[in-house]
């Protein structure tokens, strides 16, 4: 495993975290003109985007663990690798997550407890949607995002795209999702603002690990089966 890859890995997950969760911290609802769930969701989309290309061809820009999981279910990444792709994520997660509470409490009246962009169900789903249908959404999203992640980069899909198919693809995903769980879909986006809040979005963080997890190999294994070779 080479330090620049996972150097690569760091940085990108950390300005997803900057990007997407930033922009509903700081301008989701920022005074009468706030960019609200459409801007935040085109965020967190342009944060894959811009990522893609500049680290993709240094270490494939994962910016997830479910990402990296999935890839490797769909025989694309090595499993001696996993590890360390998972703890430099979690770790620019974290690092985000930090620099990001920095800057919020630098205004008069932050409240981390208000939920400081971290996911969950129940009472802390911005919908107040269930357990059961938060996990079925991180689950099936997740899926979708490792089928569409694994086809854009397949060698017969149109090359130079792939970039622009999955930030579009986690844009959607988050237009779709954010009234259920304030859409994970990424271990290391929830991980790195729930530390901050603490309570609640800790005791909740089970879900956002297990589920997007779940939906990575489905999505993987079975991209491995649609994509192969054999009819």
């Amino acid at each position: 495993m080479k330090t620049k890859q996972l150097a690569a890995e760091f940085i990108g997950t950390f300005w997803l975290v900057l990007g997407g969760c930033g922009s509903a911290v700081l301008a989701a609802a920022f005074p009468e003109v706030g960019i609200g769930l459409h801007g935040v969701s085109l965020a967190f989309g342009l944060t894959v985007l811009t990522m893609a290309f500049a680290i993709g061809h240094i270490s494939g820009c994962h910016l997830n663990p479910a990402v990296s999981i999935g890839l490797w279910a769909g025989g694309r990444f090595d499993a001696k690798d996993l590890l360390p792709y998972i703890i430099v994520q979690v770790l620019g997660g974290i690092t985000a997550g930090a620099v990001l509470y920095f800057i919020a409490s630098g205004k008069a009246g932050f409240d981390v407890s208000a939920g400081f962009a971290s996911n969950g169900y129940g009472e802390h789903s911005p919908g107040g949607y269930s357990l059961a249908a938060a996990f079925v959404t991180e689950v099936v999203m997740t899926f979708m995002f490792l089928v569409i992640i694994h086809g854009a980069t397949d060698k017969r899909a149109p090359q130079g795209l792939a970039p622009v198919a999955i930030g579009l693809a986690l844009t959607l995903i988050h237009l779709i999702s954010i009234p259920v769980t304030n859409t994970s879909v990424n271990p290391a986006r929830s991980t790195g603002v729930a530390l901050f809040v603490g309570g609640w979005a800790v005791q909740q963080l089970w879900l956002f690990w297990i589920a997007p997890i779940i939906g990575a190999v489905l999505g993987g294994s079975v991209y491995r089966w649609l994509g192969g070779n054999d009819d």
